[in-house]
């Protein structure tokens, strides 16, 4: 079966056909660094992460960008605020960033470029633009850039909106622009703001629009024209109508398929700094729960669907991941972890079919009563036959238990060997206790573990511990 994808720009689910057969160039529209990110904006990576490891499994060469906005009216504001240089802001939260995404599994981007490396190529934009009558300089002194929303017919199409419905852009004083919606290319100086956030050009020193960075950097790492530009929904309109009016103006096709997905909201609202509803790993991690489970509660949901966040959905993730990785355990142990066995026919079509995560994860499901059937009946051929589905199937997902990103890494073998031997120490105790036949004792020490969040369970193998919930 073909991928489909729901693409924005017609509104229909389409049969995706890369530019060139077995290779693949995505865009994903990253964050503006003006504060650490949040959960909501965490979903945009894990989401789209997905999409790469489908896109890969199908043996396509991926070149993934993921962009970083490390110049921006937003950062600016906290440089000034904070008495900090912008740079200094923006990188902080750049590598908070990266720390987040390599906490839930998001593989590395192919690059990963900021908007104040992307200068000349901005510029070479704008120029196109305005000798092609699609841009003109202020006419007030400001030295601010504008894109002539009037110059493009087509403006509206991507978001479906009419010009004449919309407001003004709001980027900056209509005093300098031919028209409201005109938007802003490039910012000239201000006295109000940083004296270190400009760059010299042509029409003055200033910095870069928001929009423009985009067009710059899809062209410098993919081409005139590329595969799948995503980002959020809330992105659609105004930056990405602007993006795909500006490039096409300036003669680029631009991309070939636009996939937005949903929000993360919290008690109907976007999360967001500004509301004070943002909540972060850390909080997550207060709750008991994993990063593996917080990415398994972003996957088990489409990914165009909107996720209205709650503590209770949260942790019922986490009890249905905990099932599946008891699962994985159990059959490791019995059969040995092995390798990645064969997707299912009924997944593959599910993920074909516009990513449906949550179809997939009912054939996995489905698979896993059968392994867990297996393991009560000492049926081994199909135990070793279900843990490789299984695993192939969380592989996809990013959720794997036996992927190195989450038993790696230098720091947690060393906490998981630590806690191993804490453990065994109090197993070894408990068995002592068994052994002489004092059952209160015996019962003390499980209770112990379990409310440490380490739960024991006694087997025809030995006792073995898992941590989390048991049902």
């Amino acid at each position: 079966m073909t991928l489909r994808l729901y693409d924005t720009a017609t509104r229909s689910v389409r049969d995706f056909v890369p530019r060139e057969a077995g290779k693949v160039g995505v865009y994903l529209c990253g964050l503006t660094l003006q504060a650490p990110p949040h959960i909501g904006h965490l979903r945009s990576g894990v989401n789209y992460d997905v999409l790469r490891r489908w896109l890969l499994a199908a043996e396509n060469e991926v070149t993934f960008i993921r962009n970083v906005t490390d110049i921006d009216d937003k950062i600016l504001v906290k440089a000034q605020e904070q008495g900090r240089p912008f740079w200094s802001i923006a990188y902080a939260n750049e590598l908070r960033l990266a720390e987040a995404y390599r906490a839930l599994n998001v593989l590395p981007p192919t690059y990963e470029p900021r908007a104040t490396g992307h200068i000349p190529e901005m510029h070479e934009l704008i120029a196109k633009l305005i000798a092609g009558g699609h841009a003109y300089p202020a006419t007030d002194g400001s030295g601010d850039v504008y894109f002539d929303v009037r110059s493009w017919p087509a403006y509206g199409a991507l978001s479906n909106q009419s010009p004449d419905d919309m407001q003004s852009a709001g980027d900056a004083p209509d005093r300098g622009k031919r028209d409201p919606r005109d938007f802003a290319l490039w910012k000239g100086v201000k006295p109000d703001e940083p004296a270190d956030a400009y760059w010299p050009s042509p029409w003055g020193r200033g910095r870069p629009g928001w929009h423009i960075e985009c067009s710059a950097m899809c062209r410098r790492y993919l081409g005139a024209e590329f595969d799948i530009h995503g980002g959020g929904l809330d992105l659609t309109f105004p930056h990405h109508e602007n993006e795909v009016a500006q490039s096409q103006a300036a003669g680029l096709p631009f991309a070939r398929y636009w996939v937005h997905h949903g929000l993360l909201s919290i008690g109907g609202a976007k999360m967001g700094k500004s509301l004070g509803n943002a909540l972060d790993l850390d909080y997550v991690a207060s709750l008991g729960v994993r990063p593996v489970e917080l990415r398994y509660y972003y996957a088990a949901a489409h990914y165009r669907s909107r996720i209205d966040y709650s503590e209770d959905a949260l942790r019922e993730a986490a009890v249905a991941y905990r099932r599946i990785e008891g699962f994985v355990q159990r059959a490791a142990e019995r059969v040995g972890a092995g390798q990645l066995g064969e997707l299912p026919a009924a997944f593959a079509a599910a993920m074909d079919d516009d990513l449906n995560t949550s179809a997939a994860l009912a054939v996995l499901h489905e698979v896993l009563r059968d392994g867990n059937t297996a393991l009560t009946g000492n049926d081994d051929v199909t135990v070793r036959t279900a843990l490789g589905s299984v695993r192939a199937m969380l592989d996809i997902l990013g959720v794997d238990p036996h992927d190195p990103a989450w038993t790696g890494g230098s720091r947690a073998s060393d906490l998981r060997g630590v806690v191993d031997s804490l453990i065994a120490l109090a197993l070894e105790q408990r068995a002592q206790a068994r052994s002489r036949k004092d059952w209160a004792a015996a019962d003390t020490v499980r209770d112990q573990l379990k409310q440490a969040g380490v739960v024991v369970e006694d087997t025809p193998q030995g006792p073995r511990w898992t941590i989390g919930e048991q049902d």
